[in-house]
């Protein structure tokens, strides 16, 4: 380094090695400035909607149906069903929001925004840009604080379906949790329906921490269910309660049938797990653990039968 070098340095409040002269301590304290949101709305324009189409349609379901092998029903529990809606659906891997999006009617999947976690999906300018333009996602804060948390409610009065993970993160061990009340908010607020979505095998196929799903096609499923629409007076928590146990009750005929259809307060309803019986832990271990693969399994019975 040359002396003029060294002069910069030091005319910049800088030591010969760099380092500022002022301790950290001794600077003025700044009131850090907001970070403004990531803006979205370009992504819901015509033209943007139409090349998305063409992705989720020609590239995303092409290539999730292919990695895994979906099992789809309830979808006929849709018709007659206008948006706007909001689906709930509980959350163990990426996988969740690709076989959502290619299992809905096209009706639905053409104006659904996606609420995704503002601190994982908008904290780099490239993911943010990837997940407006693929999934019409939108940044939601998870604690529901911030500027961010106000994109719902106006989504919903311009006409838009909503896919939102109550939940908050993805399942540590593929099991549902607790529900947060924002769906439950903005459904009773807005006078618009839940359809609750029940996804199983995603933990399997892909879990935290990895980037692709794992070979052979594992099987994953995807149930939707009857609508929960708010009713007159009820409150946020109560309807929130609804959809909860209907959520569970849908999570579990995958595997329990009708005994867990009929018996939805048990330990084997997932939706309150801190008043779950003790038999709750084995049924964790192996949720976590249960092979994905299986290409038979016995009918589900609904309760319509």
């Amino acid at each position: 380094m040359g002396i003029r070098d060294e002069v910069k340095l030091l005319t910049r409040s800088r030591d010969w090695r760099g380092r500022a002269r002022t301790p950290r301590t001794a600077e003025p304290w700044e009131l850090p400035t907001e970070q403004r949101p990531f803006p979205t709305a370009w992504a819901r324009t015509p033209a943007v909607g139409t090349v998305r189409a063409g992705l989720q349609r020609g590239l995303l379901k092409p290539t999730t149906w292919t990695v895994t092998a979906p099992d789809v029903e309830g979808i006929d529990l849709l018709d007659g069903l206008r948006g706007p809606v909001v689906f709930v659906a509980n959350h163990a891997s990426h996988l969740d929001t690709p076989l959502i999006l290619g299992s809905l009617p096209h009706r639905f999947a053409r104006r659904l925004a996606v609420g995704a976690a503002a601190d994982y999906f908008f904290n780099h300018r490239w993911r943010a840009v990837l997940t407006a333009l693929v999934f019409n996602g939108f940044p939601v804060e998870r604690d529901g604080r911030g500027k961010t948390a106000s994109q719902a409610p106006q989504l919903l009065r311009a006409g838009w379906s909503l896919l939102l993970f109550p939940e908050g993160t993805r399942s540590q061990d593929g099991w549902m949790t607790r529900i947060r009340l924002g769906s439950a908010y903005l459904c009773c607020r807005l006078g618009v329906p839940a359809v609750p979505v029940a996804i199983r095998g995603t933990y399997a196929a892909m879990p935290r921490g990895r980037t692709w799903p794992v070979p052979g096609r594992p099987r994953v499923s995807v149930r939707y269910g009857r609508p929960v629409i708010p009713m007159e007076g009820e409150s946020i928590r109560d309807f929130n309660k609804r959809l909860a146990d209907a959520l569970a009750r849908l999570w579990n005929e995958e595997d329990l049938g009708w005994y867990a259809a009929q018996r939805a307060d048990v330990s084997t309803a997932p939706a309150d797990p801190a008043a779950a019986a003790p038999a709750g832990s084995w049924r964790r271990s192996w949720a976590s653990s249960r092979p994905s693969a299986a290409t038979q399994r016995p009918r589900a019975w609904t309760g319509d039968a």
